[in-house]
């Protein structure tokens, strides 16, 4: 979460005006202490959804992957649900087997292998997102290691994880927080994501993980779980190291299964040892809600696992967060019945048909390259062919289609690739090929503009805030 500071109020800027119409409170109140009385709950409501009005529309939100819509019935199930704690399983079973369905549901969704026993099957749990979930599977790829180490007679150290410079921030954070050395792959031009042989060739005895991202946050591509982990295969044959791998399905995970079947990326790939994913993107949940499913329980180790009972019953949970509401898990689950196969992939095939159109399109204006496409994520990314001829820069056209209200995040990628600023538009349920149409209209239109400014554009935001990136 973002860290905020302690605000020292001055005379003048400190109160909240209060309408008039609402005389039954006589002055404003304060910003950052609580009032000292208590308000009629009208004016507290009005008072907050005043200042809510300054946020974006929520429909015209391109750089997000999060859900912003659910179905009216959805939203009361949820309403019906936001005083359960999920934490709380004697209290609330029936919520709790509603969270042990979804594991299941997805555990065959990405072919977890049958086992002989309950005690040795596929196991998974429920996260508040999937920065928890990567939190997770990083802790039991560490204990892995450790295990390995301690039953060799062997250092425990300095272990390390291999991933590519383009993971999100929250496996950057594992890292500093375990104090596991990150290597990271750094992008290059025509490999924006990470591969086999690299992969491979950072790898030691100290290596607790490889972890393949199944959907970029960079630029919506998939990395090949199977080549990755086929490189990983040799790596053994000559050294015996055995690396796992764990799938960052953060956004894939909701997608691949119903657009390519027949890749195999999942637990089909026998190296994979666990995949999360996150409910609340492409999953169609609000936020928040991640999940994260282990192969088998040999590859979530038994000391993670923690066993209390002060809420009624003996509970084992492995969580970085303790009480969460029920209520995403609830609307996970309604959405699997709702919609069923079928319906997934029809909602992810809308999605990539839009974001393929949208492609095709930006692609013919002239002044631009693709970097995807649409064809893995619904998601494209693409930058100026030539921004020292063209006189603007991607910032200038992401500030600028804010002036319509859309928000298209700019941003520059990372080590290596620090000269290359991108625009990036993710497809989500509900952005149809009508809006796709007003987006191109309004992005042809300040193209236009921008190319017949006598002078660089004037920025809106200053130089160092010009950094627009949402994950």
């Amino acid at each position: 979460m973002p860290l905020h500071t302690k605000v020292d109020e001055t005379h003048g800027t400190a109160e909240l005006d209060i309408n008039p119409f609402c005389s039954v409170v006589e002055h404003g109140v304060p910003r950052h202490q609580i009032p000292s009385q208590a308000m009629p709950p009208e004016v507290a409501l009005q008072l907050v959804r005043d200042e809510l009005m300054l946020d974006g529309n929520a429909r015209l939100n391109l750089a997000t992957f999060v859900t912003t819509w659910m179905e009216p019935q959805a939203e009361l199930l949820m309403s019906e649900c936001f005083s359960k704690n999920m934490i709380d399983k004697d209290e609330y079973p029936q919520t709790a087997e509603l969270e042990r369905r979804c594991v299941n549901i997805l555990a065959h969704l990405w072919h977890a292998p049958t086992a002989p026993d309950s005690e040795s099957a596929a196991t998974g749990c429920s996260t508040t997102g999937s920065s928890e979930a990567c939190m997770l599977g990083g802790l039991a790829l560490l204990w892995r290691w450790r295990a390995r180490q301690a039953a060799a007679k062997t250092s425990a150290q300095r272990p390390n994880l291999v991933m590519g410079a383009n993971v999100q921030v929250c496996w950057e954070k594992f890292c500093r927080y375990w104090q596991v050395e990150p290597r990271l792959v750094p992008m290059e031009p025509g490999r924006l994501h990470l591969t086999g042989q690299p992969a491979a060739a950072r790898c030691d005895e100290n290596t607790i993980g490889v972890v393949a991202v199944l959907g970029s946050t960079m630029d919506g591509s998939y990395e090949p779980v199977a080549e990755i982990a086929a490189a990983l295969d040799d790596l053994e044959r000559r050294t015996g190291l055995d690396i796992p791998v764990h799938v960052d399905g953060a956004s894939g995970g909701f997608v691949a299964p119903f657009l390519a079947p027949d890749l195999e990326w999942d637990f089909r790939v026998p190296r994979v040892a666990s995949i999360n994913t996150s409910g609340h993107k492409f999953g169609l949940v609000y936020p928040g809600v991640g999940w994260i499913v282990w192969r088998d329980a040999a590859a979530l180790p038994d000391d993670l696992i923690f066993r209390v009972n002060y809420l009624g019953g003996e509970m084992p949970t492995f969580a970085l967060n303790f009480s969460r509401p029920g209520a995403q898990v609830a609307a996970q689950y309604y959405n699997f019945l709702r919609l069923g196969f079928d319906g997934y992939r029809e909602i992810q095939l809308t999605c990539q048909r839009v974001a393929t159109y949208l492609a095709r399109e930006i692609a013919a204006m002239g002044p631009f390259e693709l970097l995807s496409d649409g064809t893995d994520l619904p998601v494209l990314a693409f930058r100026l062919t030539d921004p020292q001829s063209a006189g603007y820069s991607v910032f200038d056209l992401s500030e600028r289609l804010r002036l319509r209200g859309w928000l298209v995040p700019a941003y520059t990628f990372p080590e290596n690739m620090q000269d290359t600023a991108v625009l990036r538009i993710v497809v989500r349920n509900g952005f149809s090929t009508d809006m796709a149409d007003l987006l191109l209209a309004d992005l042809r239109a300040q193209v236009a503009a921008l190319k017949a400014a006598p002078h660089r554009p004037i920025p809106l935001l200053p130089e160092g805030q010009r950094q627009a990136f949402a994950h």
